[in-house]
């Protein structure tokens, strides 16, 4: 068997073209315009260049984009009283600050500063326990972009048997009550699960976010099962340059799995995408409008 790719890539594409028409339908019919501000504390590489990511892609779909560049020795009390700021910006509709923050800075602090109806990463207590209890909340954007994937590549999810391989707050605590509310049943695993190999193999859909490169093994995969990997991980190459894997050894989970995503090219594009969609739910919300069927 030879897995089906799950082409990440040309999904989020496609959802950030329903975005781009539904932010203009929303300019159209009710002059509004959706607004992201990002918060960047420090010189950090990768936030750098993820943060430059988010504002091209947030102006491409037509949505106002705001970078709030502060430098590394910022103090917790000026970055609270950014958030403060933007919380009371009437055109500001999400806000995100990117982590990871220096170290002078408590993060829960600040993550629980943002205003929970503007908090389009699903950070926030608030969102998390609207999550947990059934009710519509702002999710974090990577476990959404993995449910969207997976149920493009499947269908409906009921009744299928999930494992998630990890327990963040980040991505497997929330992947897990997502799958939960498609009906899914649903096996959180994690660094201390017994037998963790047979543990997936029972599994119709594998979502793997421990951040260990290609630790699910091809032979730990049902025949037949969709593999949504969420890891991203670079290790080095003979040449001394690397490349990026995810937490699945891909090459051999692919000779077994029904469906796979691929590293680079799968959950990653979503990520952002999902960003964007948040945001124009958040703008939709505010408004008193209902949520924009389109996205």
């Amino acid at each position: 068997m030879t897995a089906k790719i799950i082409d990440g890539k040309a999904y989020a594409e496609g959802l950030r073209a329903r975005i781009a028409k539904a932010v203009k339908e929303l300019q159209a019919k009710h002059g509004l315009k959706p607004g992201l501000a990002v918060v960047l504390v420090g010189e950090d590489p990768a936030s750098k260049v993820y943060v430059a990511n988010k504002a091209k892609q947030t102006v491409e779909v037509g949505m106002n984009s705001w970078e709030h560049r502060l430098d590394a020795s910022t103090s917790e009390k000026d970055l609270l009283a950014l958030v403060d700021k933007l919380n009371s910006d009437p055109t500001v509709h999400g806000i995100l600050v990117q982590l990871p923050l220096p170290k002078q800075i408590d993060s829960t602090k600040v993550l629980s500063a943002i205003d929970p109806a503007k908090d389009v990463d699903g950070f926030h207590v608030v969102n998390v326990g609207k999550l947990a209890t059934g009710q519509d909340a702002l999710v974090a954007c990577t476990p959404v972009g993995s449910v969207m994937l997976a149920k493009d590549a499947l269908g409906k999810l009921d009744g299928l048997e999930a494992v998630v391989i990890g327990r963040s707050n980040i991505v497997g605590k929330p992947m897990a009550l997502l799958l939960i509310g498609e009906s899914a049943t649903v096996t959180v695993a994690h660094s201390r699960t017994r037998e963790l190999r047979d543990v997936v193999r029972r599994a119709d859909i594998v979502v793997a976010a421990v951040g260990r490169p290609e630790m699910v093994k091809g032979d730990w995969i049902k025949p037949g099962a969709t593999v949504i990997d969420v890891g991203i991980n670079r290790v080095p190459t003979e040449d001394g340059r690397s490349r990026l894997v995810g937490d699945v050894d891909f090459a051999g989970a692919s000779e077994c799995a029904g469906a796979i995503t691929p590293v680079p090219g799968g959950v990653g594009p979503m990520t952002i995408a999902m960003l964007l969609r948040n945001t124009v739910v958040a703008a939709h919300r505010r408004a008193g409008l209902s949520d924009p069927e389109e996205v």
